[in-house]
């Protein structure tokens, strides 16, 4: 299964993560590690940002792949073009965790060759309940070291009730997107770890039974790039193959996707969140993280980076008809759904721009009045990978909105962008965090900020 990379971009957002994004260029192939590097034996210290554990050899930091922390293992060296660390793979476990287990993807696991071993699932060969510790454990260093904010947070796993299919204990059985990769002679796999060589495998356990039983694993598509796999919650799956640009056109069909009683138009080629029961989980969380006292209706209420309208959605399902907020998305398809998910409230509108620019736009051109709405607005935004970025968090604070909720994905991304903001006088309220790619590193997390009167 493919890395959950939440699609994330630049800050100008897109293509991607958004919900109805364009596809992706194709980033650069990254450099193949080596296979005939030294063998060293490891005691595994800590766990590291990106899913990697941190080892010592003769003072140099060596980020080792499939370890835990406290496990000695024995890893061939992979990555020697730093001077400050090396990168290595896990080829034995002398001293296991007790939270070691079986992978439940047999293709990820330990005992195959690190180049063979499946990538996207780089947490699998961990307990669950650890998997979410670690991942706590990531984010709070970061928001202390990167944030200045010493905040407790535990990551929530998601009610298996809103993910039917999915194992709890197993982390399986969530993913509604999957991308298979087509290598030079045709086979479909995905992509080995940290590589661009297609892995050919016997199961996708990751993905949800309708894509799993779908997946074209033992069948070839000479010339195709990449087999996805789409299981919205409403209506058929999909395979699509891409052949190339003679294919694109077919990613604007449209599918529909349900969250609770309400039903979301998007494109098939389009963002939508990976974990079924991810976009209820992220509506809720954002609607209870507005602190109520500080929210009025009738302000500039904004959300971000607003995709195909979900989280603006869940703030006028919150707070009732009489709700003015504007979605900001700079994919044009995305907003043009975002117009149609939003129709239940007079005072929604979307708008198609780049975020950063629209910021601008909107501190020129705000009238007197016009600012006082803002500064009586909640802001939601659900920027890409890498936050929101210095230019757009001070454009913010600029018009001193009264509250900010920040949908995030990447723990470090946050915690900068945490800092830029009380730079600026906001404090770091709340944060809620969510198993949202169980047997990854990745998790999600949902932060209040509010301006320090």
């Amino acid at each position: 299964m493919v890395n959950p990379d939440r699609r994330r971009r630049s800050t100008a957002r897109r293509p991607s993560r958004a919900q109805g994004a364009a596809p992706r260029p194709a980033r650069p192939a990254p450099a193949e590690p080596r296979l005939d590097g030294p063998v060293l034996e490891l005691d595994v210290e800590r766990i590291a940002h990106g899913g990697v554990a941190v080892a010592r050899h003769e003072g140099r930091v060596v980020f080792v792949a499939d370890a835990i922390p406290g496990e000695r293992v024995r890893a061939r060296v992979t990555d020697t073009g730093k001077a400050k660390f090396w990168r290595a793979e896990t080829l034995e476990v002398l001293d296991a965790s007790p939270d070691r287990r079986e992978h439940p993807w047999a293709e990820a696991g330990v005992d195959r060759a690190p180049e063979h071993r499946a990538g996207g699932a780089e947490f699998g060969h961990i307990a669950m309940a650890r998997q979410r510790d670690l991942k706590r454990e990531v984010l709070v260093d970061a928001l202390a070291r990167f944030g200045g904010v010493e905040q407790a947070v535990e990551v929530e796993a998601v009610d298996p009730v809103l993910a039917p299919g999915a194992d709890p204990e197993l982390g399986t059985g969530w993913r509604t997107r999957l991308r298979l990769q087509v290598d030079a002679e045709g086979r479909v796999g995905p992509y080995a770890a940290r590589s661009h060589r297609v892995v050919p495998v016997a199961s996708v356990p990751l993905a949800v039974p309708e894509l799993a039983h779908l997946a074209p694993l033992d069948e070839r598509f000479a010339g195709a790039r990449s087999v996805d796999l789409v299981a919205p919650s409403l209506g058929n799956p999909w395979v699509v193959v891409d052949t190339g640009e003679a294919t694109r056109g077919g990613r604007t069909q449209r599918i529909e996707e349900q969250v609770g009683d309400r039903v979301f138009r998007l494109d098939r080629g389009g963002f939508w969140q990976v974990h079924r029961g991810a976009a209820a989980t992220l509506s809720a969380a954002v609607q209870d993280l507005v602190d109520d006292e500080r929210f009025d209706p009738r302000a500039a209420n904004h959300d971000l980076y607003g995709g195909v309208g979900l989280l603006a959605a869940a703030i006028g399902d919150r707070f009732g008809d009489t709700v003015r907020i504007t979605s900001v998305e700079s994919d044009a398809r995305a907003t043009e759904h975002a117009g149609t998910n939003l129709a239940d409230w007079v005072g929604a509108r979307a708008v198609t721009g780049r975020v950063d620019r629209y910021l601008d736009e909107l501190a020129a051109a705000a009238s007197p009045s016009e600012r006082e709405r803002l500064r009586a607005a909640t802001i939601v935004l659900d920027p890409p990978r890498s936050g929101a970025g210095r230019q757009v968090v001070e454009r913010l604070a600029a018009l001193a909105p009264r509250q900010l909720v920040y949908v995030a994905c990447d723990p470090v991304a946050l915690a900068r962008d945490v800092g830029i903001f009380a730079e600026h006088g906001y404090r770091l309220d709340a944060v809620r965090a969510f198993d949202l790619f169980p047997n990854t590193h990745h998790v999600e997390a949902v932060a209040r900020l509010t301006a320090i009167v």
